[in-house]
């Protein structure tokens, strides 16, 4: 049996991630300096709806970090150890992104229980003023990653929390113009725990995404059986087994099949424009196609469905 590698640069496909770096910094540094001023100003308001708020921003900061950290790592170019690079570490921020995110607010929730049970003098003016600078702090970083979270999990993860931190913002504005004009203290915990139920909702999407990467699922949007069904479409080929998909990276998909193919072997347009199909149709990036006759004297024993 030959096996015969389809590089996606064959094909013209850029599937390098693009250079995010300056909205990582831009993003890091003024969630840094909010967060900061969140935690001064909660205090001094003793509001658990800021410090709140604060714990699910700083949660923020250590996964762009981590995302960022991964951008630059995944440009490496591979090695005699690593002959896949280090892709998959955009994987596993994403994934450290999400576990660190529900972590906190395990403890955000917890505080505001209690508080809901014990509730305690706010400065609603405080609570104000702190949570409208979040509005704009993290709706420009959302912007920030706004093109690029439609390829990225980690873009993804980035802007989808900044979006929501910019939401719950406005929802701790209310909760204090509520305070200010009704005094009472229990809005604060209330607004605590939606905040908490809001990060939760939001984050476990993107943990259930990162983790079946991890486990090197197949990506979410890509079809086994339809990629399956457009493999034994294609002229010349009777069946298509031992098909696999996972991710090598937030951004590059991997597939490799063994195509059987009893009248002649695939030529190096077949594999090209197959290549070509593949990124148009599914969004793979990096197939790796060996191609059988299909005798049966020497039948593959990776035919079956239920081998790996």
């Amino acid at each position: 049996m030959s096996a015969s590698h389809v590089p996606t640069s064959a094909c013209g496909h850029d599937h390098t991630p693009h250079d995010f770096g300056v909205a990582f910094a831009v993003g890091v540094g003024l969630n840094t300096a909010y967060v900061l001023s969140q935690v001064i100003f909660g205090i001094r308001a003793n509001s658990v709806a800021l410090l709140a708020d604060a714990g699910h921003n700083f949660g923020d900061v250590l996964g762009l970090l981590a995302a960022w950290t991964a951008s630059a790592l995944v440009k490496r170019p591979p090695t005699e150890r690593r002959t896949y690079g280090l892709g998959s570490t955009s994987i596993l921020a994403s994934l450290f992104n999400a576990v660190i995110l529900l972590v906190s607010v395990g403890g955000i929730g917890w505080e505001a229980l209690q508080r809901l049970i014990q509730p305690a003098e706010v400065q609603s003016h405080l609570i104000i003023a702190v949570a409208a600078a979040g509005i704009f702090v993290n709706g420009i970083t959302a912007i920030l990653f706004l093109r690029g979270k439609d390829h990225d999990l980690n873009l993804q993860g980035a802007f989808s929390h900044m979006a929501a931190d910019a939401l719950i913002s406005a929802g701790v504005v209310v909760a204090g113009i509520a305070i200010m004009l009704t005094g009472w203290k229990w809005v604060d915990s209330v607004v605590s725990l939606l905040i908490a139920a809001t990060v939760i909702s939001g984050t476990w999407n993107l943990l259930r995404k990162s983790m079946n990467l991890a486990m090197m699922g197949v990506p979410d949007g890509v079809d086994v059986p339809e990629v399956k069904q457009f493999l034994e479409s294609l002229p010349g080929v009777e069946e298509a087994h031992d098909l696999h998909i996972w991710a090598l990276s937030t951004t590059d998909t991997a597939l490799t099949a063994h195509l059987v193919m009893p009248a002649a072997g695939a030529t190096d347009e077949f594999l090209h424009d197959l290549s070509f199909d593949l990124h148009r149709k599914f969004h793979i990036d990096h197939p790796t196609i060996q191609i059988e006759s299909g005798e049966l004297a020497h039948a593959c024993h990776l035919a079956p469905d239920n081998v790996v």
